[in-house]
């Protein structure tokens, strides 16, 4: 036997409300029937990536992510400006050969942005 990924789930507050790290920042759409308890975003091509689950839960963020989403863009300060006005903040930035930036989603759930 073995395994596939199905999907990504990501803790929140409110689960329809996700933004930036969300179905808004990958251009995708949320499902009929979404909540504040639960979310699904269903690529509209599976080569697009995973299905991404948002699930209500009790306790806020606290500490660091142990996973996240690396996302990559040609526009760079095009889609930074748009993942700010989606309510992203920026954490850290990095020029070492390669160029990305950590933002954080209006709950504090990290998500890096690469220039690609």
């Amino acid at each position: 036997m073995s395994s596939t990924v199905f999907g990504v789930s990501y803790d929140a507050a409110d689960a329809k409300s996700r933004q930036a790290s969300g179905p808004l920042a990958l251009s995708r759409s949320v499902g009929d029937g979404a909540d504040a308890y639960s979310a699904v975003v269903e690529p509209a091509d599976p080569a697009s990536g995973p299905r991404i689950g948002f699930r209500r839960v009790p306790e806020p963020k606290t500490v660091k992510n142990r996973m996240h989403f690396d996302l990559i863009t040609a526009d760079f300060p095009s889609e930074v400006e748009r993942l700010f006005a989606l309510g992203a903040t920026k954490l850290n930035e990095v020029r070492d050969g390669a160029h990305w930036v950590t933002l954080a989603d209006p709950e504090g759930n990290e998500f890096d942005l690469i220039e690609g």
